[in-house]
């Protein structure tokens, strides 16, 4: 059996735990909107027609803060029509995604869900189609109390107090050729400085984004940050990124690593910022949004299997996934690099929240149920708090045709210094072997294992569904021990481990 060490010590910190890791999003795509967190007369729908089932499960998942509207719906939408009454609304065609939007479901009814659900908002604004003219009026009507004319039209469409809305996107993915209004980085880079200029003349203190390459792939990649960077430094707080993950011809070992990357993105990312703050010579620091991520069969989408209607129609099934036990480990894998980099990606969204690329499933007037990557989400925002240590790893190597020499296993560690809780992530990459850990926690004092679980299978497809939403959910781990202050335990190939440590 392969055999790793991990060394943890709550003297090397790399940065406290952003609870805003744990978003995520909502976007106007397939079901996601409607029968999904929103659907009137549903047997569990308030009066607002919001799903009381979803509802409960985004709390139980630990979702912290949600992206909204989009995501490429944002690069065509009219914030205007989402407002005032609902009959009074125009069905629009949305280009992005192929649909019709009744716009039954808009940013005032968005914004009583989030209350209720009890996130944060996070705006996306439309500089596709629009820009910045239409981005003001859309921060007065949000986020102004009263006494003007667009602050006064929200109150008259029943939303009495301001919004206070606080981190906005400029725009989403404008480096992309499918985006509406795509651009290039000096294009973009000249709009978002000029939208964030007259954003922070109404509020100095919003927290702004500025759109990062759409994926590491793309060959403006590096690039297209360095040139938006020199623009937007000043004015921004975040750069965003975005990364989607699929297992590709059944190379198991590859996808199991692909958090390889993500970290690689991440690096990168980070050099290209500081060095644009160097040239500056700002002392500024600007620290990355990692606002879109998960397991996507992209592949399926853009082969039409399961993905783009033919024909223009209303919230159609688009991109609904059903995760299996190996996408769960991924996501694992992938919330593990996040946290690990807490010292720079100080917020993320995973995309998306409900029916499409979700960790949550709905059937119109039907039930709600967890996806399996919905359980590593839950248990790592549930778990990780206080501060991310910097802990060392000595595991032995995993070959991947497509990420080259990895280790093993990927794993993160925190320490909740008030509750004397150390709580340790660990993905065993292997899709077929067993390894052997090793946990020192002697820094620490004394040692107990408060709580243990495991998510994995022999069956490496399994997904859970309506008829059977609990085949895949976090068990119990049976062969782990702490004395005299080590962890032993054996993690099962492909398989997300989750240790609760209770400190003196």
């Amino acid at each position: 059996m392969q055999r790793a060490r991990v060394s943890i010590d709550p003297a090397f910190v790399v940065a406290p735990v952003s609870r805003r890791i744990f978003g995520s999003f909502v976007e106007h795509m397939g079901r996601c909107v409607y029968t999904g967190i929103y659907e009137p007369g549903h047997p569990t729908a308030d009066e607002d027609g919001f799903r009381g089932d979803v509802l409960d499960l985004v709390r139980e998942l630990g979702v912290t803060t949600v992206r909204y509207p989009g995501g490429n719906f944002v690069s065509g939408y009219k914030w205007e029509d989402g407002v005032g009454p609902v009959e009074q609304r125009p069905t629009r065609l949305d280009p992005a995604w192929r649909t019709i939007e009744t716009n039954a479901f808009g940013l005032n009814e968005f914004m009583r869900w989030t209350k209720v659900a009890g996130v944060e908002p996070m705006m996306a604004m439309n500089l596709g189609t629009r820009g910045l003219q239409e981005a003001i009026e859309l921060l007065e009507y949000a986020n102004y109390p009263a006494g003007t004319a667009l602050s006064d039209l929200r109150i008259e469409h029943g939303a009495e107090q301001p919004h206070d809305i606080r981190m906005w996107c400029l725009g989403n993915e404008m480096d992309g050729p499918w985006q509406l209004g795509h651009m290039t980085a000096e294009e973009y880079g000249r709009l978002a400085t000029r939208t964030a200029l007259a954003m922070r003349q109404f509020d100095k203190d919003l927290e702004l984004v500025a759109c990062g390459s759409s994926s590491r792939a793309m060959p403006t990649f590096g690039a297209w940050e360095a040139t938006v960077l020199e623009h937007t430094y000043e004015v921004v707080d975040y750069v965003s990124a975005h990364a989607y993950y699929q297992l590709l011809d059944g190379d198991h070992a590859s996808f199991l690593a692909c958090s390889a990357d993500m970290d690689r993105f991440i690096h990168q990312v980070v050099a290209t910022a500081d060095h644009i703050g160097a040239k500056l010579s700002s002392d500024k620091r600007i620290n990355i949004s990692f606002d879109e991520w998960n397991v996507w069969y992209l592949r399926e989408l853009q082969s039409g299997q399961g993905g783009l209607p033919e024909d223009w129609t209303e919230a159609p099934r688009t991109s609904e996934e059903a995760y299996t036990v190996l996408d769960a480990v991924v996501v694992g894998s992938l919330l593990i690099t996040l946290l690990r980099h807490a010292d720079r990606v100080t917020a993320a969204s995973q995309a998306q929240l409900v029916n499409t690329i979700s960790s949550i499933r709905t059937e119109p007037g039907g039930p709600a149920w967890r996806q399996s990557i919905f359980h590593p989400f839950a248990q790592t925002a549930r778990h990780a708090k206080g501060t991310v240590l910097d802990l060392r790893l000595d595991a032995p190597t995993l070959t991947t045709a497509t990420y080259g020499e990895v280790p093993v296993l990927d794993s993160v560690a925190t320490y909740d210094a008030e509750e004397g809780r150390v709580a340790l992530f660990v993905v065993n990459r292997h899709p077929s072997e067993p390894v052997s850990l090793s946990t020192s926690l002697r820094a620490f004092g004394d040692a107990a294992l408060a709580e243990a679980l495991v998510l994995a299978d022999d069956d490496l497809t399994a997904a859970n569904t309506e008829s059977d939403p609990d085949r895949v959910v976090p068990r119990a781990h049976g062969d782990v021990k702490v004395d005299d202050g080590v962890l032993t335990a054996e993690l099962a190939p492909a398989s997300w481990n989750m240790f609760l440590l209770q400190v003196s």
